[in-house]
């Protein structure tokens, strides 16, 4: 069983270059308060581009 507080949540990862969201990933909220930021394989402009975490919500985990 988890520990009480230590939470991981689902968020989504949206590109800077094309504005997808293509990627969705879990992070423990305890550890890492701030927005996570990778850089990743974007299909859609086919190189490599900063995904950030977004606000929206992905209807599930809230």
């Amino acid at each position: 069983m988890a520990k009480k507080g230590a939470k991981r949540k689902i968020v989504g990862l949206v590109s800077e270059a094309s504005g997808h969201r293509t990627y969705v990933t879990t992070k423990n909220v305890m550890n890492t308060p701030d927005k996570l930021e990778l850089r990743k394989y974007d299909p859609i402009v086919r190189r490599h581009a900063k995904y950030v975490e977004t606000k929206k919500n992905l209807g599930r985990n809230e």
